[in-house]
């Protein structure tokens, strides 16, 4: 009988859900490992070697991991699952005008499903993630907060993991620094996970060509929407492009057109095919509303505006704003402009490192 009981810990192949198996199991645990296959890269057409956390190299990496330590491993295929939900989801939002986010949908809504569910069967009270961020339980909330590493934490990419779930989490890297995790893997010999390339890639478009996919993926989707116009803040038609589900706002390259100035994608108009160019400071929103809300830190925030730190996407550093609930929906006011806001993506509110919760961005506005 183990110390402190059974546990299943996702294990992708890579030294963070690698070494958060190791600590679970030398602190008394009883593992149960599990590599969830999510994608086979060959079904989309693409011509690159399969990489990443669906790679059979990944697999046997941890597998290795479990069979060196005496626990066992299994292999999950969820690929049904993550293509009828995460990948049609994607194309749906390009085909939208938005931009999406699939690794936090298909962080919140598939794989702490998919462990949960096998927990269940495997009799194991709690499931284990190699994230960096914090839980903790409080007033009967149980919270996301930043793990200690500011530039590995993964807090963002939590908040709409559900209470429930929370409840049965842990997160052992949360206290860590990356160069503590590397340090111990070496100390314990694991030198191929040490010298392992990190992906930061999109699971199902290794090749980080977004388009392409696109193209594969929706039948006579060129044909659809090709020819339509670049236009200025004012209107101005400026070239054509080759179709509005190939944009994102912010963007500045790849364009195809020269203007003699840098512009960037200020806004995608579906309707109309169109997409709005303009200069930097075109970019710059004052606030923006955020639906399909997940509220962890409080249960919700109704006649009672809040102050937060608010970001708009993963590396966002973050902005100063008061946010209020309208509804099923949030209204957030920043304090100083922000740019590079994108419907589709995910806005996370924060209060000191905790994380008030989060939702989809659907609209931006300038006051």
């Amino acid at each position: 009988m183990s110390k402190h009981g059974r546990i299943l810990v996702a294990m992708s192949g890579g030294i963070d859900s690698s070494l958060a198996a190791v600590l679970l199991h030398e602190q008394g645990y009883e593992v149960i490992g599990m590599t969830m296959k999510t994608w086979d890269y060959a079904s989309s057409g693409g011509n690159k070697k399969e990489t990443g956390c669906c790679s059979l190299d990944s697999i046997n990496d941890a597998r290795n991991i479990a069979v060196n330590l005496g626990f066992p491993h299994y292999i999950l295929d969820i690929r049904n699952e993550f293509g009828d939900y995460v990948i049609d989801h994607f194309t749906g939002e390009y085909l939208e005008g938005r931009t999406p986010n699939p690794c936090v949908l298909c962080n919140t809504h598939i794989k702490w499903d998919a462990l949960l569910r096998r927990a269940d069967k495997l009799d194991c009270e709690f499931i284990a993630t190699g994230h960096y961020a914090n839980i903790r339980q409080e007033n009967s909330r149980y919270i996301i907060s930043k793990g200690v590493d500011t530039w590995k934490d993964q807090s963002y990419v939590l908040w709409g993991v559900s209470q429930e779930s929370l409840s049965r989490t842990q997160l052992p890297l949360g206290h860590l620094k990356k160069t503590e995790i590397r340090a111990m893997a070496t100390e314990k010999g694991f030198y191929d996970l040490v010298n392992k390339s990190e992906s930061y890639e999109i699971c199902f478009v290794p090749d980080n060509d977004y388009r392409g996919f696109l193209k594969r993926r929706v039948e006579g989707l060129e044909d659809r929407v090709r020819g339509g116009n670049f236009v200025m803040q004012d209107g101005k038609v400026v070239g054509q492009h080759e179709g509005y589900p190939f944009y994102t706002i912010g963007q500045r390259k790849g364009l195809g057109i020269a203007l003699g100035k840098p512009v960037f994608v200020t806004e995608i108009r579906k309707d109309t095919n169109e997409v709005v160019l303009g200069e930097e400071k075109d970019l710059e929103r004052d606030g923006m509303m955020v639906g399909k809300l997940v509220m962890q830190k409080y249960e919700n925030l109704i006649d009672r505006p809040l102050e937060t730190v608010t970001k708009v996407r993963y590396k966002h550093e973050g902005t100063p704003a008061e946010i209020v609930q309208e509804g099923e929906k949030m209204k957030v006011i920043f304090h100083e402009p922000v740019t590079g806001i994108a419907p589709g993506q995910a806005a996370v509110f924060y209060e000191g490192d905790d994380v008030i919760g989060g939702g989809w961005i659907l609209k931006s506005f300038k006051q």
